[in-house]
């Protein structure tokens, strides 16, 4: 099939590093000139590409070279700044909104409240090379964290939660799911609606086993690769 062997050739391209990460593809319409193939085509290549992780789209601007994804080991209490300078990545973190609100079916469920309870919603935006890769969302409880909303919510949750409160992150619960960008969030991510996207959907308990907070994830598929090591009981 063509487009198996268009992909293969722009895979064949990366590895021996002739494109480079983050580098911008010609166009679609040059693309298909270069391979003799119809646009139609081509698009079945880029398809299979960015659901390798190999390439990203970025909405009216084109398609990329994906980067190395950033390692994320659930065993870890390492924050997403900590994560990624402990691998030489340059990270930024960028405020949406912060603000109280009257607990969301989905917060009440994940937080396990009672009807018209109020949280605190707080809406991230975190970058990698300037590059924006993940949407977080978190649902947080306020009587556990009363002047949380008075503090630079650019900062780790972690660190402010531990300095601030005395709270520590003993147990995580992680789910993850695949899903997609939709609305406000893909725009947030400069993806186009309907791109695929892994959800990291985590429930933090303090020392004390209280659950303070629930933190979702929406990652640029390609651009984290979990990992973890596994010590088995014999």
């Amino acid at each position: 099939m063509q487009y198996v062997k268009i992909k293969d050739v722009i895979v064949e391209q990366i590895e021996s590093g002739q494109l480079a990460p983050r580098q911008k593809l010609p166009s679609e319409r040059k693309l298909a000139e270069s391979f003799d193939t119809t646009r139609v085509t081509l698009r079945e290549a880029l398809s299979l590409l960015e659901a390798e992780g190999k390439i990203y789209r970025e909405d009216r601007r084109g398609w990329f070279i994906s980067p190395m994804p950033l390692r994320y080991d659930p065993t870890q209490t390492l924050n997403f700044i900590n994560m990624a300078k402990q691998q030489n990545r340059i990270p930024k973190t960028e405020l949406v909104s912060a603000r109280s609100i009257l607990a969301t079916k989905q917060a009440s469920e994940l937080l396990d409240l009672p009807p018209f309870s109020d949280v605190f919603h707080v809406e991230r935006v975190r970058y990698l090379e300037d590059r924006p890769v993940v949407y977080v969302t978190n649902y947080i409880r306020p009587e556990l964290v009363p002047t949380l909303l008075e503090n630079d919510l650019t900062q780790s949750l972690t660190d402010l939660y531990r300095e601030q409160f005395g709270l520590v992150y003993c147990q995580t619960r992680y789910r993850v799911s695949t899903t997609s960008l939709l609305g406000n969030m893909a725009q947030a991510l400069r993806a186009t609606a309907g791109s695929p996207a892994m959800l990291v959907e985590r429930l933090n308990y303090d020392q004390d086993g209280n659950l303070i907070d629930c933190d979702l994830e929406y990652w640029r598929h390609d651009a984290i690769s979990i990992e973890s090591l596994a010590k088995l009981e014999r």
